[in-house]
Order: C-alpha cells, then sequence, then structure tokens
C-alpha cells in the first residue's frame, strides 16, 4: 500500500533510482518509497549488453572518464571524483556482487547475467529497507507551501514527501514533472545507434567484423559554414550487418554526431579505412611486399595484411573487376592504387538510423546547469533531486551510461541523508 507520507519519494526504479534510494537508507535514512512504473523495476539493467549488462567501465582516472560522453564532458569530473568506476566495483563487492574485467575494459558480473545485477540492487534495497512499490507511477508533482512537495500517483492516490528524486530516464513523464517544478530542458535525441546505408552497398557481407576502421563522417553544411566544418571521427572495431554498420566505432560516432545527425535529417556521407591509418606509403609497401614474397599466389589467396578481412577483400577485387586467381606477380600498378584508395577511403551514403531502434540512449534531458553536481539538488526548487538518464548527459557505449546512473544515484543518496538528517 501506498504511503501517505514519506521522507523521500524516488520517481524510476531504472539503475539511478535504485541506487539512490539504497544509498539514502543505507545512510541512515528511512521512509524511502520507490515508485516504479512497470511491473519489473530494472528492466534496462535486465537487458543492456545482451542479457549480460555492462556494469561499468576500467577507466579509473576521472581526467579520462570525461572524455566517454559526448554530453556532460568536463561537468562530470567533479561527481566522478567522488564516486567514479572503482568506486562501483567495491560497491557492488560490498552488496555480493563481483565484476569481472574484459580485454576491452567493460566490466561484467562473474555469472555473465545482468539478472545478478539486478538481484543485487533489490536485494540491497530490500535488506535497507527501501519501500519499493511497482506498477505506480507519478503523474503530477507540487512543490508545496509549507515545504515538501504534494504528489499524485495514477489511479489518484495522492503522497506528501519531504524530498523528491526523480530518476525517470528518457521518458518524457520525468521531463514533463521536472517542468513543472521550473526545469528547461535540452530537447532529445536518439545516441548510440547504428546507420543505414544507401543500396545495401555491403549487403554481401554482413557479419564481418574488421578492426580496428577509421570512420570520418561528413554531413551536409550550410555553404558559409562548409569551410569551417569538421568531420566525426572515430576509430574501433566495425561490424557491417545486413542494413549497413553498427559495432563499437559506430556507436560511439553516432553518440558524439547525435544532434548533427539530426539536423541533417540522417543523411551524410561516411568514409571508412579499412586499414585502420595506415598511410598510402604504408599500404604500397604492403602491396610491395605481397608482390615480391608471395608473387606465384593467387590475389584471393594472400590479403595484403592478415588482420584485413578475406570477405571484405575478396569483394573489394570484384568490385574493382578483378580476378580473385590472378597471381600477385600479374597485378598491374593501376589495379593496385585502385586497391589501396579503397583499402584507404571507401565513401558510403547514410539514409537514416538502423532499422530496428537499437538505440537504448537519450541526448538531451535537463541542463546541468539546473543542477548542483555535487549533491544533484535542483538550483531551481529546493528539496528536488535529479539523478540519470534526465539529465543532459549520455556516454558512449562501453557502461559509461551506467556509471553516470551510479554516480549520480550515490551522490544523491549521500545528500538527501545527510540534509534530512542533521
Amino acid at each position: 500500500m501506498l504511503p501517505i507520507h514519506a521522507a523521500v519519494v524516488v520517481a524510476g526504479g531504472g539503475a539511478a533510482g535504485f541506487m539512490a534510494a539504497i544509498c539514502a537508507a543505507e545512510a541512515g535514512l528511512g521512509d524511502i518509497a520507490l515508485l516504479e512504473a512497470t511491473n519489473e523495476p530494472l528492466n534496462k539493467v535486465l537487458i543492456s549488453g545482451g542479457g549480460r549488462c555492462n556494469v561499468t567501465h576500467a577507466c579509473w582516472d576521472p581526467r579520462a572518464l570525461v572524455g566517454h560522453y559526448p554530453r556532460g564532458g568536463q561537468a562530470l569530473r567533479g561527481p566522478f571524483s567522488r564516486f567514479a568506476p572503482g568506486d562501483a566495483v567495491a560497491w557492488f563487492a560490498d552488496h555480493g556482487l563481483e565484476l569481472v574485467e574484459e580485454p576491452d575494459g567493460r566490466l561484467f558480473p562473474r555469472s555473465n547475467r545482468a539478472e545478478s545485477v539486478a538481484a543485487t540492487l533489490r536485494r540491497a534495497a530490500l535488506q535497507a529497507g527501501v519501500q519499493l512499490h511497482t506498477g505506480v507511477s507519478l503523474q503530477r508533482a507540487a512543490a508545496a507551501a509549507s515545504g515538501g512537495f504534494d504528489l499524485l500517483v495514477r489511479g489518484g492516490g495522492a503522497i506528501r514527501a519531504d524530498r523528491l528524486v526523480l530518476a525517470t530516464g528518457s521518458h518524457p513523464s520525468g521531463r514533463q514533472l521536472a517542468a513543472a517544478l521550473g526545469h528547461g530542458l535540452v530537447a532529445p535525441v536518439p545516441s548510440l545507434f547504428t546507420l543505414a546505408l544507401a543500396g545495401d552497398p555491403l549487403l554481401e557481407l554482413a557479419g564481418v567484423v574488421m578492426d580496428p576502421v577509421e570512420l570520418a563522417l561528413h554531413l551536409p553544411q550550410e555553404p558559409q559554414a562548409a569551410r569551417a566544418a569538421q568531420p566525426f571521427r572515430q576509430r574501433g572495431p566495425v561490424l557491417i550487418t545486413h542494413w549497413g554498420l553498427s559495432g563499437p566505432a559506430t556507436l560511439r560516432l553516432t553518440a558524439f554526431a547525435a544532434r548533427a545527425l539530426k539536423a541533417s535529417g540522417y543523411r551524410g556521407e561516411l568514409r571508412l579505412d579499412w586499414s585502420g591509418g595506415l598511410s598510402q606509403q604504408d599500404l604500397e609497401g604492403l602491396f610491395a611486399e605481397a608482390k615480391r614474397d608471395q608473387a606465384k599466389r593467387q590475389l584471393a589467396n594472400w590479403r595484403p595484411w592478415p588482420a584485413l578481412s578475406r570477405r571484405l577483400w575478396l569483394a573489394l577485387l570484384q568490385r574493382h573487376g578483378l580476378d580473385p586467381q590472378q597471381r600477385w606477380a600479374d597485378l598491374a600498378k593501376r589495379h593496385q592504387q585502385l586497391l589501396v584508395s579503397a583499402l584507404r577511403d571507401t565513401r558510403l551514403a547514410i539514409t537514416g538510423r538502423g532499422p530496428f531502434g537499437e538505440e537504448f540512449v537519450t541526448a538531451g534531458g535537463i541542463p546541468l546547469g539546473e543542477v548542483n553536481l555535487a549533491t544533484m539538488e535542483s538550483r531551481q526548487q529546493p528539496g528536488l533531486y535529479l539523478v540519470g538518464e534526465l539529465l543532459d548527459v549520455d556516454g558512449v557505449t562501453g557502461g559509461f551510461n551506467f556509471q553516470h546512473c551510479w554516480s549520480s544515484g550515490w551522490l544523491a543518496g549521500q545528500a538527501l541523508a545527510e540534509s534530512y538528517l542533521i
């Protein structure tokens, strides 16, 4: 049953909401109600990382960590200095969940199951005395003249809360509640998405992974701005799909270019350097070695460098009219130049985002300038705290978005307890 009065109401049963509620309770604050609109809290935790949940990333230095946030950046250095990935690892260890680092720095539960993360948070909330209410959404919030908040929940129930935490993620309801309490909004746009390509130019290569690939995104510009425009660039693994491109480098590129891509209608040109940044001279040297040392081999049976996907190499040969059975010794200079150019500068037309709505992250939300990032308390409305994806913060793929949830939730929880218990 919903309480009539609560010291703290946390709206949103996701990663940031659970962390805020748990930390406030563990710091000594009682009478905390956690409201989740669905019947399954922590849903994004459960489905993230293919059901494994990439909890955080082994980027221990806050100065380096902020570079992984297209929105947030240097403003997050203070919060991350107080609760960084190392603190998150320790927090989960203290609550019975061991995280294991993968070679690329991502940290997953040892069980490799997202349910382990969700179970840890649910258990910690229960043991700390947090009252979890599922199937309950906050419909309206108003600051009371006498202090605190008068809240109306779905179905007509009313709650008086001394403090209110909005942890509603990217759902429009949270932005509407924040606006009603005096906050502005940076218009939300999708972030971390795949790219669809015109004409399925790589269709036959679906499933191929290349690492590293250098990506450069060129978007339409007004004539007067064209000279000053700089392309967005990333380097890393790329996955070719049956509709276009995915993989960490693609997702990172779309995160940093999220607003520019939205403004361009998700149209532009993508330039790929399959060599990962080798110079033309370097590539010509590799071709010269192959012609000298592998002269009798067929082109199909020897690639310029071992990590080059055989399927991609064969596709490039076919695209340029070369016989895969031709010997390396017989490769004409002009054909070599065509292949070097294709490896260094494949150009593809972008037609939109990937077709399945893979994006889990939204760029936009409550402006950071309206929040005290040391406590996550609103500068517009005392007693109101804002955490997680509701804020205009988003990170690239690799556990960074969850890290912001843990950090902002922990800071809010500590501040709530301190303010209430003084």
